[in-house]
């Protein structure tokens, strides 16, 4: 038999991880996209440093945060499944 435990400690642990992840941090990754593509226009900011950015920097970091996006989300839908579970076992004192 595998054992469950759910100390007070975890149980808050997944309330503030949860707590983050709803208050703000995917907007914030949404709004770091949006500067970023307002840096990858040529019209807006040139030269050569400004096009290793938008072809090679920008690139790998939109698909680095798209990435964290998806995986913010799956991990706050695996923590409200826990939390349930924890709750309807009696353990959400």
């Amino acid at each position: 038999m595998s054992r469950v435990l759910s100390t007070e400690q975890a149980k808050v642990a997944i309330r503030q991880i949860q707590s983050i992840i709803n208050g703000g941090l995917t907007d914030q990754i949404s709004q770091l996209d949006a500067q970023g593509h307002i840096l990858s226009e040529p019209n807006v900011w040139d030269g050569p440093l400004a096009e290793q950015f938008r072809t090679t920097t920008w690139p790998d970091t939109r698909r680095a945060l798209e990435k964290a996006k998806v995986e913010l989300e799956e991990l706050r839908t695996q923590l409200e499944s826990i939390s349930n579970n924890i709750f309807q076992a009696g353990g959400g004192h």
